[in-house]
């Protein structure tokens, strides 16, 4: 039974992503079986050593799903202790706002405002999301923003709105298929110079293992980057 449960755990793990990576199927629905199958495959491997150091022996089927537990431990692992949100900003109290990403129908009858509870979450984790200052006037930063949103992998460009200073894009996850909605404001600040401000949403899930975060540290080094 073990045997037969741990291979059966493993497949799981291994059709869910393999379905969503061809896009057959949505990322969540992919996902689901990959979770699955992961708990499933530790509870087995955990369960094949304890039988085995009490004499009962070791099947295939339960060390193929160790191996499967531990790296489904170790890809939770890797997203363990951000919070659970999936919406983050360099603007806490003034988010740019989604215009465009509205009109998407995957996105019908979504709220797509900021929580306000979520300003005070992000503060206490990612304090370093903070919006990059150029020189020079707003048209220049804006060609820079334009050019380097362009240049993102992953990143498909939807909007572009010179008037507003806006630019939004939908970034898509490689291996489920994920999509996140990404908007990028550009406007004069009182110095005189450019500021650049940025937000990316998730559209599935409540978490997004720091993903959106870590898209937006790439992102605004890039275009603070003089190269």
């Amino acid at each position: 039974m073990r045997n037969t449960l741990g291979f059966f755990a493993v497949a799981a793990m291994v059709v869910g992503p393999a379905l969503a990576f061809v896009r057959v199927v949505p990322g969540l629905v992919g996902f689901v079986p990959f979770a699955l199958g992961g708990i499933v495959a530790l509870l087995v491997g955990v369960t094949s050593v304890v039988q085995a150091v009490r004499g009962r022996g070791f099947t295939t089927g339960g060390g193929v799903a160790l191996v499967a537990g531990a790296l489904f431990v170790a890809v939770a692992a890797n997203g363990h202790g951000g919070p659970t949100i999936n919406d983050f900003t360099t603007d806490p109290d003034n988010p740019p706002a989604f215009r465009h990403a509205g009109t998407i129908p995957a996105n019908v009858d979504r709220d797509l405002g900021y929580p306000r509870d979520f300003a005070a979450i992000q503060r206490g984790c990612c304090a370093d999301l903070k919006p990059v200052y150029l020189g020079g006037d707003q048209i220049a930063a804006f060609a820079r923003a334009k050019l380097v949103a362009e240049s993102m992998p992953a990143w498909e460009v939807t909007a572009v709105d010179p008037a507003a200073g806006a630019i939004e894009a939908v970034a898509t996850t490689r291996l489920f298929g994920f999509h996140d909605d990404i908007v990028i404001r550009v406007a004069s600040d009182p110095d005189g110079r450019a500021r650049i401000d940025m937000r990316s949403k998730s559209r599935d899930g409540k978490g997004d293992m720091g993903t959106n975060a870590a898209r937006i540290r790439t992102y605004m080094a890039k275009v603070a980057s003089p190269h």
